[in-house]
């Protein structure tokens, strides 16, 4: 697909998904209920590290975690020693994903807020200026939060240092970073143009399509490879079509993949 029409699609796509109204389901629905920006990246990282499996567990899941941290996820952590968080998660499962994995990451994330003063502010401190994405500040992030954590418990927040594409770490970013109808933002120090693609089965399907990417497999070169692809077509926003595009797969619309598959024949 030429440069121009693959744009040209994109935007189309973009405006017609691209919206609040559509958010449901997806975990991201979760931010808009905390206006507090201490409160809202917290559960920004519950709600991507816990983003694998059927939408439906997810939520439900999310929702589980939440309902224990009411009102203010912040407070609760500050109040919290590590012996209470594993005790208010010990029957708490996701998946692969167990109460005393998420009572580990909820640990670093509270000695991280306490060292920092925020996640936002922990974030900012592992970035550098020759960073060129936000690949090596999380790959320090990831660090940092699982510094005492038991061994095997950080499944849940992958290093992009061992390879994987990050998804879940990528789309707390987008989150965190960009801030429109959709993305709520607040980390505004963290250019867009950094951020790199969450990238999944479904997504990379369709990038595939796109020929955004040569990958055979959604790993972390594939990732980078796509966000290069779609920096040419927006420097600034390269995440910018994210949403939308997953909104086609989660909202079944056969006629936008109609047209995908057709521009994808017509090249």
């Amino acid at each position: 697909m030429p440069a121009r029409a693959a744009k040209d699609w994109l935007d189309e796509i973009f405006g017609r998904y691209h919206r609040r109204e559509l958010v449901h389901p997806d975990p991201l629905e979760f931010l808009y209920r905390y206006a507090a920006p201490s409160d809202r990246e917290i559960v920004a990282l519950i709600a991507s590290s816990l983003a694998y499996g059927r939408v439906a567990r997810i939520l439900k899941s999310v929702s589980s975690v939440l309902d224990r941290m009411s009102p203010s996820p912040t407070r609760f952590l500050e109040r919290s020693s590590d012996e209470t968080l594993h005790r208010t998660f010990a029957d708490f499962k996701h998946r692969f994903t167990t109460g005393d994995d998420l009572a580990d990451m909820l640990g670093g994330v509270k000695r991280a807020v306490a060292r920092h003063g925020s996640l936002h502010h922990c974030f900012r401190s592992c970035r550098r200026a020759e960073d060129d994405t936000v690949l090596p500040a999380l790959a320090r992030l990831v660090d940092e939060l699982g510094g005492s954590g038991r061994q095997g418990a950080f499944s849940l927040l992958p290093s992009p240092a061992a390879g994987s594409a990050c998804k879940r770490l990528n789309l707390f970013m987008r989150w965190m970073v960009r801030r429109d109808d959709v993305d709520p933002g607040g980390w505004d120090e963290v250019p867009a143009s950094c951020l790199v693609v969450p990238l999944d089965t479904h997504m990379f399907k369709i990038c595939r399509s796109l020929r955004l990417t040569r990958r055979r497999q959604p790993d972390l070169r594939a990732a980078v490879e796509i966000t290069e692809a779609f920096r040419k077509i927006v420097p600034e926003d390269p995440v910018r079509y994210d949403f939308a595009l997953t909104r086609i797969g989660i909202r079944e619309e056969t006629e936008a993949l109609g047209r995908l598959r057709l521009g994808v024949q017509s090249r």
